[in-house]
């Protein structure tokens, strides 16, 4: 899409898009690099130092007992990739893709390791929006937003969750200007308060570039985990302003008589102290949900990244289906996507179980039989990998080590896979702090082209579900890197027998990849000659413009979700992981965080009465511990966050996020860490 959005709206400018394109355009890392510089060497980088490193260019090996990764031929490393896998029983194996991938390449792998016989596939949403899937899919049946770009700028009512949209989203802070514009109402709930929720400088705006615009009426800090309470807090006082669409729920919901009684067992005094919020602003709150006619819910991974995410979630949609704000024009939810084809990745079946109607079509239309047992997602992966159950991985793209919680924990366990192989642009900590301790293991790593550089159209889905396409072809650096299809392809064909079902030598054209996608991806069939009229797409079923859900009984769930607790010892902190205005997913571009004012990353934020009461300064070098890790050396510095909160930079951080997930969806508490913080006294 560029700078131009799925409306045609040109200038639409992202800072993250510019960096991450500015990166790709790096030179190649130089032919002796690898000679010059051993492992050791390469494992004392930081993400920063790693990325800067230039693009990979040709494809290395490290076997076991070697000091240095070595320069490898493409054909020798595809070889013996294929060979490793007829030697591997499939449910030793695992697959995992990041959002960078495109929709051809996801599709195609997940084809081939199914073909293989694994249905260990998975993908980064699980360490994302993997409960907005679920929580989603039970509520009103479709795992995705229920409203397209056109309903946003239509709305009268935003409320935005769990998200730092200024650095990650700008694109949507865009919306949020002119829905204020228009005389709509936009409320942030967030711990931290970020300067870019408050103002913003639009580029696309002359007056605002210069001035700024500001973004929010209103901005609510509940303390990490307050969420469900302060939802709660708010259904009740629509409740009592009755301000509920009855005929909407007694016609297409059931459920809610149970949350309503759930709920008059809670007081709104009880959710206000539990949420961190004034019960008055709560109640403002409320109030102002109430008189919308047209309401949207955002929200980021500040919901979903708790072990209650999935209920966070279910709150958010029981909120809005009090009032019938799902399933009519210009209202309904929307899970705020970063990662650029996340949606997309996971739409074209790159996960452990596919839909029913997409496993019909792969078996009946061209005879794949799929494994009928339950796959492993990301963090099974891990847990396997840890029991030495699993002998080989291929990680097409993103930095699945250092993305993980725990990374002690989530380190001894990838190196304890015999053979990894990576699909990569460039280096990441995944190559350099992770390598097989197995006997005879080893880690290929294989260069590949960004989607710019692709020689075919690629594509890519949206978090309004709508398709773009990508025409590529602009001319990557010198080197030997291949596409993910071509790369993906040669495997395949090597691994299979010639005479097999599925011949990949055939699917190297991306159109020929595209109809098979029409022809078993729910929704997807207008992908089918999208290389040639150049139509993109909003992926059909999906959008709720009619109360219509795709549930049983054609009926929307409410869902009776418990208020977490509060309960944090003496001493303690609530710890959330946060990225940086210069950083985009674990990639860090630059050390300057410029909303934040911060100019490093080895800091912890935290509230100025919480500094007070444990007796600190602003400056102060301090050790953080959780039951996870620790991290010495890290500066205090003052900041706008809740009371009994803090915050500290991803992926880093990471050594401190416990290994707890929320257990309907998998997805890691990166946002809910309960620490201790010491004075250092030298």
């Amino acid at each position: 899409g560029g700078m131009t959005n799925e409306k045609g709206t040109r200038l639409e400018f992202c800072k993250k898009s510019v960096q991450a394109m500015a990166h790709d355009m790096q030179p190649p890392i130089a032919d002796d690099f690898f000679e010059r510089n051993s492992y050791d060497t390469l494992a004392q980088l930081s993400p920063r130092e790693l990325e800067n490193l230039g693009r990979l260019s040709y494809p290395v090996v490290l076997n076991d007992g070697d000091t240095h990764y070595r320069r490898i031929a493409w054909d020798t490393a595809l070889d013996r990739i294929a060979n490793t896998l007829r030697a591997t029983d499939p449910r030793r194996a695992f697959f995992y893709s990041s959002g960078r991938s495109s929709n051809e390449a996801a599709f195609l792998l997940q084809w081939l390791a199914r073909v293989y016989g694994t249905n260990n596939i998975n993908n980064c949403s699980y360490y994302c929006h993997q409960a907005s899937g679920v929580a989603l899919g039970a509520s009103v049946g479709t795992s995705t937003a229920t409203v397209t770009l056109d309903d946003v700028e239509h709305a009268d009512f935003v409320l935005l969750l769990g998200s730092n949209a200024a650095s990650n989203h700008p694109r949507l802070i865009t919306q949020l200007v002119r829905i204020r514009a228009r005389g709509g109402v936009v409320v942030v709930i967030n711990p931290m308060r970020e300067a870019g929720l408050e103002r913003f400088n639009i580029p696309s705006h002359p007056g605002s570039l210069l001035f700024g615009s500001q973004v929010s009426d209103h901005y609510v800090m509940p303390r990490i985990g307050g969420d469900i309470a302060l939802l709660k807090g708010m259904l009740k006082v629509v409740i009592d302003e009755n301000a509920l669409d009855l005929e909407y729920i007694e016609r297409h919901t059931t459920g809610f008589d149970e949350v309503v009684s759930s709920l008059s067992n809670e007081s709104l005094d009880t959710l206000a102290e539990n949420a961190g919020v004034d019960r008055t602003t709560i109640e403002m709150l409320g109030r102002l949900y109430a008189g919308s006619k047209k309401a949207v819910f955002m929200w980021a991974m500040g919901i979903t990244h708790h072990e209650h995410g999935v209920d966070n979630v279910a709150a958010i949609a029981n909120l809005a289906l009090a009032r019938g704000m799902i399933g009519r024009p210009h209202a309904g939810l929307l899970p705020v996507r970063g990662h650029s084809n996340v949606q997309g990745i996971g739409s074209v079946g790159f996960a452990p179980e596919l839909k029913a109607g997409f496993l019909d079509a792969m078996e009946r239309m061209y005879g794949l039989v799929v494994p009928d047992w339950k796959g492993m997602d990301s963090i099974e992966s891990v847990h396997a990998s840890h029991r030495v159950e699993v002998d080989f991985a291929l990680l097409n793209g993103g930095n699945f080590y250092g993305a993980n919680p725990d990374l002690g924990y989530a380190g001894e366990a990838l190196s304890r896979i015999a053979t990894t192989v990576h699909i990569s642009t460039k280096l990441n900590l995944g190559h350099v702090r992770v390598r097989s301790q197995r006997v005879g293991g080893e880690t290929i790593i294989l260069p590949t082209v960004v989607r710019d550089e692709e020689l075919d159209t690629t594509t890519q889905e949206s978090m309004f579900s709508f398709v773009r396409l990508s025409e590529g072809r602009m001319k990557p650096p010198p080197g030997e890197m291949r596409s993910e299809v071509e790369i993906i392809c040669a495997i395949g064909s090597r691994m299979l027998p010639a005479n097999g079902s599925i011949d990949f030598s055939a699917l190297r054209n991306h159109d020929a990849i595209r109809a098979v996608m029409a022809d078993v991806v729910p929704g997807y069939s207008a992908v089918k000659n999208i290389g040639e009229s150049k139509q993109e797409f909003h992926v059909g079923g999906r959008v709720r413009h009619e109360p219509r859900f795709d549930l049983p009984d054609g009926r929307a769930r409410f869902l009776d979700v418990a208020t977490p607790l509060q309960n944090l010892g003496s001493g303690e902190l609530r710890l959330m992981t946060i990225r940086s205005e210069g950083q985009f997913n674990t990639v860090v571009y630059e050390e300057h965080d410029r909303y934040r004012n911060q100019r490093a990353r080895d800091v912890i934020l935290m509230n100025s009465s919480d500094i007070d009461s444990f007796e600190m300064t602003d400056g102060d070098r301090v050790t953080v511990r959780s039951a996870a890790g620790t991290m010495h050396g890290m500066r205090v510095a003052e900041f706008a966050i809740a009371k009994g909160c803090a915050a500290m930079y991803y992926p880093e951080a990471n050594v401190l996020v416990e290994r707890h997930v929320d257990p309907k969806s998998g997805t890691p508490a990166y946002k809910n860490v309960r620490v201790t913080v010491e004075r250092e006294t030298t």
